[in-house]
């Protein structure tokens, strides 16, 4: 039985299933055929989150994680990552919640436990930001891809204050996160461009018209998160997904970008399901084994701080790009 703390934390911090509805957040992709499969996404980081923020043990957290389906268990991860992150910053930055998540249970799901940091970024003054992401041993991909707590920063912002971030286009305020300010807007734009594929609600044309109204300047990274969420949340037919592709034009590259990290990041987790792999075949025009080894052959090394221009993770998504760049097919 979870102590009387535990139980206040829940009730007071826990939000409502209902609040993530697309119906409830006013979202245009309220009655799409994808939106009911798409809400049970937040709705797992929901669960996550509560499990994380009322039990004492690591243990009671991830023997309930293990009950959710694997197609949505690392959404559900990512709630008890910003559980773990918040009870941390609680702690005054002194707990341990998050790296020992991070490093155990959570590795497999390690893309998707960044983002959850970002969630709690999201829910957090800026000045407990500074030792929210914990310094790990043995994590691949550590610190290059702790950027993904900022586009899960991005993700939230838009998905919870839409109106400001995607309506009025509010741009994101610079933070020295691995001390490069100067790219932080551009890892939560990437997050924003997640947020569209749910907010309107996985339906290609509306998602590309809503990329089209953001500043030509922020369109590279919107379309990447468009990508990632696409391959990794689902939601449209290999039909809509090429349509999707023909939409970002010059773009096409960051759409083959995000699946190759949504495909790396299902695979590390061990389950990838048909709408993941259906979004990497049409997307990158390969298998997810393809885009994996990719993603990995020009991955930059583990002490690399990236350049005056980009940072480390910068170089990597580069890299990327670079090898999916090609003639565009022109519609008919």
């Amino acid at each position: 039985m979870p102590p009387i703390l535990g139980t206040l934390r829940r009730l007071v911090l826990t939000p409502k299933l209902r609040a993530v509805t697309f119906a409830r957040r006013g979202f245009p992709g309220a009655s799409a055929p994808a939106a009911e499969h798409l809400e049970s996404i937040p709705q797992s980081v929901i669960c996550g989150f509560e499990w994380g923020i009322e039990h004492r043990e690591l243990w009671d957290v991830e023997r309930r994680l293990a009950t959710v389906a694997p197609e949505l268990r690392g959404f559900a991860y990512e709630g008890a990552a910003m559980a773990f992150a918040v009870r941390d910053a609680m702690a005054g930055g002194k707990g341990t919640r998050t790296k020992v998540l991070l490093e155990g249970p959570g590795l497999p799901h390690i893309f998707l436990t960044y983002i959850g940091i970002g969630f709690a970024m999201a829910r957090l003054p800026r000045v407990l930001w500074r030792g929210i992401m914990p310094d790990l041993e043995n994590v691949p991909f550590f610190p290059t891809m702790s950027w993904l707590a900022v586009d899960g920063y991005g993700f939230d912002r838009a998905y919870f204050h839409t109106r400001k971030v995607v309506d009025e286009q509010q741009p994101f305020k610079p933070y020295p996160w691995t001390g490069r300010p100067d790219y932080f807007p551009r890892a939560a734009d990437q997050g924003v461009g997640r947020a569209l594929w749910f907010i309107h609600g996985a339906l290609p044309d509306r998602v590309a018209a809503a990329v089209a109204a953001f500043p030509q300047a922020r369109q590279a990274d919107l379309w990447s998160g468009v990508g990632l969420a696409a391959t990794f949340a689902g939601g449209c037919p290999a039909d809509g997904l090429a349509d999707l592709t023909v939409a970002a034009g010059e773009h096409a590259a960051e759409l083959a970008l995000g699946a190759t990290f949504a495909g790396t990041a299902r695979l590390a987790a061990g389950h990838v399901p048909e709408h993941s792999r259906l979004g990497v075949e049409v997307l990158t025009g390969g298998s997810v084994e393809d885009a994996v080894t990719v993603a990995a052959s020009v991955a930059v090394e583990a002490d690399d701080a990236g350049t005056e221009e980009s940072p480390a993770y910068e170089l990597w998504r580069e890299r990327i790009r670079d090898h999916f760049r090609r003639p565009v097919s022109k519609a008919a």
